[in-house]
This record gives structure tokens, C-alpha cells and sequence, in this order.
């Protein structure tokens, strides 16, 4: 089985801009005092690999421990775009249909308009995700979130695909379980071969 690890470290991440700057702090050390390491970490929920949640946006939206799990394992599709902003056209006119999972591979560079959110919704996506820290340009004011959480499509940002090729893999990402939170952490993955999954 081949995994290929797309999650992004936390402490080392891009952060987005104006978001606290992620800490690890050492509590104890093992010395002659402690026979063991412990460590708090103080980040935003939404540094490095994340899923927004519904309450990000919405208001009384689901929190993440509510997410159904299911949208963020099973089959997914890689595509690489331009960087720029994508549009319902660019939706409409390439991106693959019959497929639920779709991550947008730019350098962090392409951003969705209000109307791929649309269309990616329409066409029955249940989950996208992108190497970007946001899926839309930082300037904008969260019209392409609402349009995808609204419809109940998860939204998975941060991740790394720089060493992926478009094609089809199996994606492994669920959110860490943080009761009443709009975000959490995600150790992203994806199987290249089809050892454990079928595509039927």
C-alpha cells in the first residue's frame, strides 16, 4: 500500500494572514525530575490541514464532532489548475462528474468564485479540499464558504500535494473530534493503489 502523506505541519504551515502563530511549549522534559516528555500547543483551529465546519460561516451551523466521517474517506480525484480564480464555467467545463471528492492542487495560488461553490454543489460534490490556506481569495468575504457549507459540502484546506499528480486516490482525512468547535486539525492522506479499496 502506498500513502502519501498530504497533511501539512502544523507549526511550520503558512498561517493566514492576521491568525495567531502556533506554539508547542514543553511542560516537562525527561530529566532526573521527570521520567517522561508532555507538551501543550497553542494554535488556531484553523492552522496547517483543517476542515471548516458549517459554524464556521453559518450561524447555529454543525459543529465538527457532527460532520458525517464519510465525506472525508472513500475516492477522490487530484486537479491541478492555474492559479487564478475558478468559476462555475471552469467547473462546468472540467472538472469530472460522478466523482464526490475533489482537491485542488494550485500552489495554494487558485481560489473559488461564489459560482464554482455553486456548481460544485450542483453537481453533487461532498467534499473539497485545496493546498491554499482558504478555498477563496483571502480578500473576499466568505460567499464561497457559505455556498458549500450551506450544502452541507466539507471544505478541507492546508493541505501539501506538491508531490501529487492529478489522477484518483483514496482520501483518508477526518477532523479530530472537538465538541462545539467550527474547525479542527486533519492528518491527511491518500492511498495511490488499490490494495484495500475498489472503485465499484
Amino acid at each position: 500500500m502506498k500513502i502519501i502523506d498530504i497533511s501539512n505541519d502544523l507549526l511550520t504551515a503558512e498561517v493566514f494572514e492576521g491568525d495567531p502563530v502556533p506554539e508547542l511549549t514543553a511542560v516537562k522534559e525527561i530529566s532526573q525530575d521527570s521520567f517522561y516528555n508532555l507538551s501543550t500547543i497553542s494554535a488556531c483551529l484553523h492552522n496547517g490541514t483543517h476542515v471548516d465546519a458549517p459554524s464556521h460561516f453559518i450561524p447555529d451551523g454543525e459543529s465538527i464532532e457532527n460532520y458525517d466521517l464519510e465525506k472525508f474517506i472513500g475516492p477522490c480525484r487530484v486537479i491541478e489548475v492555474s492559479p487564478g480564480i475558478i468559476t462555475g464555467q471552469l467547473i462546468e467545463d472540467c472538472f469530472p462528474r460522478g466523482c464526490k471528492r475533489i482537491l485542488i492542487k494550485s500552489k495554494g495560488k487558485a481560489y473559488l468564485h461564489e459560482t464554482a461553490a455553486e456548481a460544485i454543489a450542483y453537481f453533487g460534490f461532498e467534499l473539497v479540499g485545496t493546498d491554499g490556506t482558504t478555498i477563496e481569495s483571502p480578500d473576499s468575504s466568505g460567499t464561497a464558504h457559505r455556498a458549500l457549507l450551506n450544502k452541507n459540502i466539507a471544505i478541507l484546506e492546508g493541505l501539501n500535494l506538491e508531490n501529487v499528480t492529478n489522477g484518483e486516490y483514496f482520501l483518508i482525512a477526518p477532523p479530530i473530534k472537538i465538541g462545539g468547535a467550527e474547525a479542527a486539525f486533519s492528518r491527511a492522506v491518500l492511498v495511490s493503489d488499490y490494495i484495500f479499496w475498489s472503485k465499484k
